[in-house]
């Protein structure tokens, strides 16, 4: 019974090694990793084409279409 104990208190002094050995392994990258990464360039693209388009919808865009209907008026 004694052997039986030691036995079973190796294999759980073993898993525990074992389970503290995998948690602190930072070899390699995740799934996890990458998806966030990707999430994070994806939001960052989506502000910075929102930013563009409200930049030039509207201060370049009305701007612009004035300077040409300006420049093409030869009325005077």
């Amino acid at each position: 019974m004694k052997n039986f104990v030691c036995k079973l208190k190796h294999k759980a002094d073993m898993a525990v090694i074992k389970t503290r050995r995998i948690l602190s392994d930072t070899r390699g990258e995740g799934y996890i990793d990458t998806a966030v990464k990707i999430l994070i360039c994806v939001v960052l693209g989506a502000l910075l084409l929102a930013g563009l388009y409200t930049l030039f919808g509207e201060t370049v865009l009305p701007t612009l279409t004035q300077r040409i209907k300006e420049m093409f008026n030869y009325a005077g």
